[in-house]
């Protein structure tokens, strides 16, 4: 299968319609176990040779051990990589706990650290992973603006903000990527809720596409749970995803409404519910590009699927009327 592309000006290049979100190859769902750096090696080339040229990690995930797995494995190619800054996670094999710090000196200091990880001269995208309520967001963008000027860094992204937050980050420096959750059970990108500080996202998918910049949804398949085959009951204890509200008890049975919708859709095209929430994503824009996160290659290439998959105007009415999820993203 070919991996559509598409033009993105603000990160100066053409990359595929999907990327690859690093995170879960060593932390949140598997802990921060170096036994799965192998299993996260096999899914990264396997990446490379299906076409994928975009992923996504972070000096949070494990502590930047995450960042050392995805340098390794994607040295030497031509693979756009993003990385993000402003949040401090925890490197044991735990349940994820982080702490926001978006000072300048802990920005310069967190960009220096992920050269140094990722084995690059220059960082492809460098996110603000989260807006600290301690620190002005100009005082954070400006610092990161700086990076762009030492030749650090070649584009700017934010990850889940407002978009009052973004526009002022705008006015500064351009904001060349979002990234935000964005998924059939969670449309807060859309205008449709609040970011996880409480505050009114607004409609920052359209401001995106507004302002020239993509838009990036993780989660796009509910941290798996969109997908139908998720079993909590086989998670390891170190699953984040075990303590989410809408994965247990009374929410994560009321939750499956939603599945069987996508079931049924997936039914029509003789397809699986995974493409068809990716597709429902891909749906929402030409420069919306979804990071769905995988170790396994079966669900990888399932999920390519989706760029095949045309949803008719029937399909798309049925996957908008879905329930409201039951349960807090967190």
């Amino acid at each position: 299968m070919s991996i559509t592309t598409r033009n993105v000006p603000a990160l100066g290049r053409n990359v595929g319609a999907i990327g690859l979100g690093c995170m879960g190859i060593s932390w949140a769902y598997t802990g921060a176990d170096t036994s799965s750096d192998t299993a996260g090696a096999h899914i990264l080339a396997h990446a490379l040779a299906s076409g994928i040229d975009f992923f996504d990690t972070s000096d949070a995930y494990a502590a930047g051990h995450n960042e050392r797995v995805v340098g390794r494995a994607l040295a030497g190619t031509n693979a756009l990589i993003a990385t993000k800054a402003g949040l401090i996670g925890n490197a044991d094999g735990g349940a994820p706990v982080l702490t926001r710090n978006g000072t300048p000196e802990h920005l310069a200091r967190a960009c220096d650290s992920s050269l140094r990880n990722l084995g690059v001269d220059t960082i492809d995208l460098y996110y603000l992973h989260r807006v600290d309520d301690q620190v002005p967001i100009e005082d954070s963008w400006g610092a990161l603006s700086e990076l762009v000027a030492a030749g650090k860094v070649r584009a700017l992204g934010l990850s889940e903000v407002t978009v009052e937050q973004a526009q002022v980050a705008h006015s500064i420096h351009p904001v060349s990527a979002v990234q935000s959750e964005l998924s059939l059970w969670t449309r807060n990108a859309l205008g449709q809720g609040t970011t996880h500080d409480g505050e009114p996202v607004g409609n920052i998918v359209e401001w995106t596409g507004e302002n020239d910049a993509v838009f990036v949804p993780f989660s796009p398949l509910g941290r798996g749970f969109l997908t139908g085959s998720l079993d909590t009951s086989t998670l390891p204890a170190t699953d984040m995803r075990l303590a989410l509200p809408r994965f247990s008890g009374a929410a994560a049975q009321q939750n499956r409404s939603i599945v069987e919708v996508v079931s049924q859709v997936a039914s029509r095209h003789d397809s699986t519910p995974a493409a068809v929430a990716l597709a429902w994503v891909l749906a929402q824009g030409p420069h919306v590009i979804p990071i769905p996160g995988t170790t396994n290659i079966e669900h990888f290439d399932a999920n390519l699927a989706a760029l095949e998959l045309q949803l008719t105007a029937e399909d798309l009415t049925a996957l908008e009327g879905t329930p409201a999820a039951v349960g807090t993203r967190y």
